[in-house]
């Protein structure tokens, strides 16, 4: 049986900040945000990735303080590339450090408006062997 990891709770204080920041600083495409009566929450996804966050007053995001969780971990083919893309739309992040010379062994970091910190580590196999075929991606390749 597969199992898969579908969607991360990420706490956040501030709804439309935290919106701006993943969509037009990250990169990641906002898949909805949806309001009703009992919250308010938006439900973002990483471009090549299966997993997607949400962010918002969903139940089990108030049990946790905004800006708690670290060691998020994305992957690319290329951190210097990544680093600079995110540094190009205002995200700071730190230097880029290889802990080993093999595929894997290279990391950088960055955080969101409310701490919660991510690791971005370069796996060069992905851009040959992507983790989701391109041919089963939905939406548009950018």
């Amino acid at each position: 049986m597969d199992w898969t990891l579908e969607v991360v709770v990420v706490p956040v204080g501030d709804l439309g900040r935290s919106i701006a920041f993943y969509r037009d600083q990250v990169g990641f495409a906002l898949d909805h945000e949806t309001r009703n009566e009992h919250m308010h929450f938006a439900q973002l996804t990483p471009r090549g990735s299966g997993c997607s966050i949400v962010i918002g007053d969903l139940p089990s995001q108030q049990q946790m303080a905004p800006g708690s969780l670290r060691g998020l971990q994305l992957v690319v083919s290329d951190a210097e590339a990544a680093r600079s893309e995110l540094i190009g739309r205002g995200v700071e992040c730190d230097a880029i450090e290889v802990f080993d010379e093999r595929d894997g062994g290279t990391f950088f970091g960055f955080a969101d408006p409310d701490g919660n910190g991510w690791v971005v580590q370069q796996l060069k196999v992905r851009a040959e062997q992507p983790l989701i075929p391109h041919e089963h991606r939905g939406g548009t390749e950018g």
